[in-house]
């Protein structure tokens, strides 16, 4: 699904990413850790074309990021509140996303029941526009718009973030449901390592730009992981 060969991002003389080699097969749920700075959001930025490499190719189901957008079709994405549109409200900007992905508004309002507990009656229907949501709402909206399409590709930074218990909860289920379910492969980043080791079967470490460590998940994830991070 993702091939990453190669991968080198430099700012001012800084290498804050160089990877030689990643690959995300179909199906699988992958998690994205390390500390602040990295190279985890330059990696998911470079993925979905939003900055480009130094060198190396990101290929997307054998198509080139950067010179064949085939791929934005099968994706879906939230990596921040960038990707929304401030003064559209909530109903408004799904009705965008819908529309571009010629969605009926018969399934618009199927996905927007598929996530109604998830929304907990803070989303639809308040009178607000998207600047106007809490960071968590923002989230919750931009989550929700990149699994409406149904993505067969889905990346995510941050997911858990600004969630209240009650929504990561819920979240974690959905998340499941997508990748045990309906097939989607998931490429998610989280500094929450119980979140990420519950929902992924498989976690990439990184450190200073690199892989550290490629591991599948098992009951010891946890405690490799903290004495990674236990410096």
């Amino acid at each position: 699904m993702i091939l990453v060969e190669n991968i080198k991002k430099i700012y001012a003389d800084k290498t804050v990413l160089n990877l030689e080699h990643l690959e995300v097969v179909k199906g699988q749920c992958v998690g994205l850790v390390g500390n602040n700075g990295v190279g985890k959001t330059t990696l998911f930025r470079i993925l979905l074309d939003l900055i480009p490499p130094n060198s190396g190719s990101v290929a997307i189901k054998g198509k080139a990021v950067g010179a064949d957008h085939a791929w934005t079709s099968f994706t879906g994405s939230f990596l921040d509140e960038e990707f929304l549109i401030p003064f559209l409200s909530p109903e408004e900007y799904f009705d965008f996303i819908g529309k571009s992905y010629g969605m009926t508004k018969q399934a618009l309002g199927a996905q927007m029941d598929r996530f109604e507990i998830f929304f907990n009656g803070e989303i639809l229907n308040t009178g607000k526009y998207l600047r106007d949501l809490s960071k968590g709402n923002q989230k919750k909206v931009g989550i929700a718009a990149s699994l409406m399409v149904a993505p067969e590709l889905l990346v995510l930074d941050e997911p858990f973030a600004n969630l209240d218990p009650s929504s990561q909860i819920r979240l974690k289920s959905i998340l499941k449901e997508e990748n045990e379910t309906r097939g989607t492969t998931l490429f998610i980043s989280s500094h929450d390592l119980n979140h990420i080791s519950e929902v992924c079967s498989r976690i990439v470490l990184l450190n200073k730009g690199v892989i550290e460590r490629d591991i599948e998940t098992s009951s010891d994830t946890i405690k490799e992981l903290e004495s990674f991070f236990d410096v």
